[in-house]
């Protein structure tokens, strides 16, 4: 027997009626199932696919130290400066997180504090050039990384990974508070 986990466990089962479902109606039960189903496995494979981009990119950029929370941070300040409320918003954190984690890329030398020429009460975080070159640096690092796991994979497996990127992107809409179709 296969140690492979069932793409859907609810294949060859009728929905019990006293979970809720009809063996009649084709059952909510069972839809319901395997709407979770699926949420478990998209669930695992985005979790291992972002532990893997983690730790391969030590393999190309093994001086890297910033943890992804302030990797993050840099790919949100790469659009505009911003201010520590409004980046603690995007970024769904506590005010205090982000600041811990400001103060740590100040240390680096990776941003630096400018006036809000809104607010004169207020700084605004922006990248600094070295903040652009590491954020440069490490989005090449794992986009070469991407780019030769994307190559080692067979052609009909690489183009449904890219066919699935529409699909993806709405998700992560959906996710985000925005509104997918």
């Amino acid at each position: 027997m296969s140690s492979q986990p069932n793409p859907d466990p609810t294949a060859g089962h009728l929905p019990d009626p006293a979970d809720g479902g009809t063996v009649a109606d084709g059952g909510s039960a069972l839809e319901e199932a395997a709407a979770v189903a699926r949420a478990q496995r998209l669930t695992d494979v985005i979790t291992r696919l972002r532990r893997a981009l983690r730790s391969s990119i030590r393999t190309d950029y093994p001086w890297e130290s910033l943890p992804m929370a302030q990797v993050e941070l840099l790919q949100t300040l790469a659009a505009a400066p911003l201010r520590v409320g409004e980046l603690a918003a995007r970024q769904r954190l506590a005010p205090n997180t982000v600041s811990g984690l400001i103060g740590k890329l100040l240390e680096a030398g990776f941003v630096d504090r400018q006036p809000d020429p809104g607010d004169r009460r207020t700084a605004r975080i922006a990248l600094t050039e070295a903040g652009h070159q590491q954020l440069h640096d490490w989005q090449h690092a794992h986009e070469r990384r991407l780019a030769a796991a994307l190559e080692s994979l067979p052609a009909t497996d690489r183009e449904a990974v890219m066919h699935a990127l529409p699909a993806l992107e709405l998700l992560a809409k959906a996710l985000s508070g925005g509104t997918a179709p």
